[in-house]
């Protein structure tokens, strides 16, 4: 094994779509990363495949602010002491205790299970869309439960496409400071596992398809259409990768990553 990097940042979504929320650590475990993801929005317009409303529908919902009303216990696992110590298995909240409330960009605020917030979200969309709350005790990801990307591949992609590019646009939970500093280094960890910190381990199984979320600004929902452009004809639609968890454990900003033999 061979010391790569370090956690650059960490980040976790508790609605799907809307805008994430930075934190010192995580606890990732098989479901994902604790409280990431626990909501999202299904419409009846969506495809059958993708059943999800999001910023594809709607730019504007990645500024919607998704805020726990216990942080506390939505930080980590309710029993993470005696987990660790007597390998007990973690156990999450209750869903009352992980309640949500979403401060929309015009400052109103609506329980994450109140139909005002779905009409507000639909509205001025010309395309008839219902909207069901879904809640899930695992991460509502699109594919693998826990996402990774490096600033390294950030830079480059800003330098691709002539443009400063918010690394937040890629959504992932980590983001990684390569010691090599080589773009697109995460490509090539595919088929093996990284230890974050003293004890978390991720297997990377995925590189990670991409469709124009990636376009769209985090604090104004504008699109800059050249960042998926550049993606797709550079990179054949894929930056970042996806992982699952094969040790559960926290992690925190600044820990080391660890290339698994």
């Amino acid at each position: 094994m061979s010391l790569i990097g370090t956690v650059d940042s960490l980040w976790r979504y508790p609605v799907k779509s809307m805008r994430g929320e930075e934190m010192d650590e995580i606890f990732v475990g098989y479901p994902g990363v604790y409280g990431d993801r626990l909501f999202a929005f299904s419409s009846s317009a969506a495809h059958k495949g993708f059943p999800y409303f999001t910023g594809r529908e709607q730019r504007q919902m990645i500024r919607y602010r998704a805020r726990f009303r216990q942080p506390d216990k939505a930080a980590r696992p309710v029993n993470l002491v005696e987990a660790e110590s007597r390998g007990a298995a973690p156990l999450s909240a209750t869903p009352e205790e992980l309640m949500i409330d979403v401060e929309t960009p015009d400052g109103a605020v609506f329980a994450i299970d109140d139909s005002a917030l779905a009409e507000n979200l639909r509205a001025g969309l010309e395309e008839k869309h219902e909207l069901t709350l879904l809640r899930s005790d695992r991460a509502i990801a699109d594919w693998g439960p826990v996402s990774v990307f490096s600033v390294q591949t950030v830079r480059k992609l800003e330098e691709e496409t002539c443009a400063a590019i918010d690394k937040r646009c890629f959504r992932a939970n980590l983001y990684l400071d390569l010691a090599s500093q080589e773009p697109f280094a995460e490509d090539a960890f595919v088929g093996r596992s990284l230890r974050l910190g003293s004890k978390a381990v991720i297997a990377i199984v995925k590189r990670d398809s991409r469709c124009m979320m990636i376009t769209l600004d985090p604090d104004t929902a504008e699109k800059n259409p050249a960042i998926l452009k550049n993606v797709a004809q550079a990179h054949g639609n894929m930056v970042g990768v996806y992982g699952v968890v094969h040790v559960e454990g926290i992690v925190r900003k600044g820990d080391p990553v660890e290339l698994l033999d």
